[in-house]
């Protein structure tokens, strides 16, 4: 999942935001502002229910956003580099570097999430309750008695032993402490997750066939997304039992092509040695690279415009494209890469750019690696 726009950092760590985070920001605000405060604090002006609905809706992802924040920490602490943190339309996402070395740096990763999710429901339990013994605003009780509720619910729903959740990974945990092999207890907790996902999917169609609830079908939505996620998740950790020490070396196109940063568009665009290669080139500056850029976002240029802009103006600057070591293992970036041009990974040893890596490259790689006589992956248990 990519951020739409980043927000900044925070203890170092990158805070993205997705575009489909309106939809819940505006759902949770309209649910509060339009249903549950006028029906239990009638009376008010529409203008206040909006402020407190909305006020709340900020809150509650700033709560989500300490939830995940629990979990960089952490990571760091254990040794597992964090890439960013995004928060989208189901909550949000660290997205780690690596995998925990042991199944107690695991359990701790994944356990500090739900702590803190319910720590942050006492105190806003603890808010509303003194805040009724000073006689405040009912709405701002309200408010905070919410955020207790969902604070709490948060929690536990995080903490069902089903993958992709942080109970999926106490699992994992539990099951790699238990048997000492990680893809098998990834096979485990993957299988908790597509169960768990499919028991709500069936709950959450009957809910909204006999009700017509808007609930019934959230809640198979959630289902689904955990199926999909406990199988992609499933999938990457086959993978990476595949590739284990595999280097980047090993699956890389070595000595790309490369754009100087200051070629114009439509010198790009023309360039014989450009055509019927690739979708994406590194984009370098005195010979070191800079960025990445994609033929895709260089015909959105404007014609008339693309003689005088250059690549270095519609490039994916450096900051935001994955950059690996030619012996960084490939296992751990797996999880990190994406399907699309843009999405490229660049190679890059002593400041000096030594290859490109796509989707496409990895494949070939467990294709060969999975049917080589001798060179056979594991099969998923």
């Amino acid at each position: 999942m990519r951020a739409t726009f980043v927000l900044g950092r925070i203890a170092g760590v990158r805070i993205g935001v997705h575009w489909s985070v309106l939809f819940i920001f505006g759902i949770i605000a309209f649910g509060l502002s339009e249903g549950r405060l006028p029906h239990v604090y009638p009376g008010r002006g529409w203008g206040v229910y909006w402020a407190a609905g909305l006020c709340t809706a900020v809150v509650f992802f700033v709560s989500l956003l300490a939830h995940e924040l629990a979990h960089a920490v952490v990571a760091r602490r254990n040794g597992v580099e964090v890439d960013d943190i995004v928060l989208w339309l189901l909550g949000g996402a660290a997205r780690l570097k690596s995998e925990a070395a042991s199944p107690g740096a695991e359990l701790r990763i994944a356990g500090v999430g739900p702590l803190v999710s319910l720590l942050l429901g006492g105190l806003f339990a603890l808010g509303t309750w003194l805040l009724h013994l000073v006689s405040a605003s009912g709405i701002v009780v309200e408010m905070v008695a919410w955020l207790a509720a969902i604070n709490v619910l948060l929690a536990v729903f995080n903490s069902v032993p089903a993958a992709p959740l942080d109970g999926g990974r106490l699992l994992r945990a539990f099951l790699w402490w238990r048997t000492g092999d990680r893809l098998r207890a990834t096979a485990g907790a993957t299988m908790a997750g597509r169960v768990f996902g499919w028991l709500l999917v069936v709950l959450g169609l009957v809910v909204f066939l006999r009700t017509g609830s808007f609930g019934g079908f959230w809640l198979a939505l959630i289902g689904w997304f955990l199926i999909a996620a406990a199988t992609t998740e499933g999938r990457q950790a086959q993978l990476r039992s595949v590739l284990a020490g595999v280097p980047v070396r090993d699956v890389m196109t070595p000595e790309p092509l490369t754009v100087p940063a200051d070629t114009t568009v439509a010198g790009f665009l023309t360039g014989v040695h450009y055509r019927f290669r690739h979708s994406a080139f590194p984009v370098t500056d005195d010979g070191a690279p800079v960025g990445l850029v994609t033929f895709d976002s260089a015909r959105r240029v404007p014609h008339d415009e693309a003689q005088t802009v250059p690549v270095r103006s519609v490039m994916v600057p450096l900051s935001e494209v994955i950059v690996v070591g030619p012996e960084s293992p490939v296992a751990d970036l797996l999880p990190r890469m994406e399907r699309g041009a843009e999405h490229r990974v660049l190679v890059v040893d002593h400041g000096e750019l030594v290859g490109i890596v796509s989707l496409s490259d990895v494949s070939r790689m467990v294709t060969w690696m999975s049917t080589a006589p001798g060179r056979r992956g594991r099969r998923w248990p």
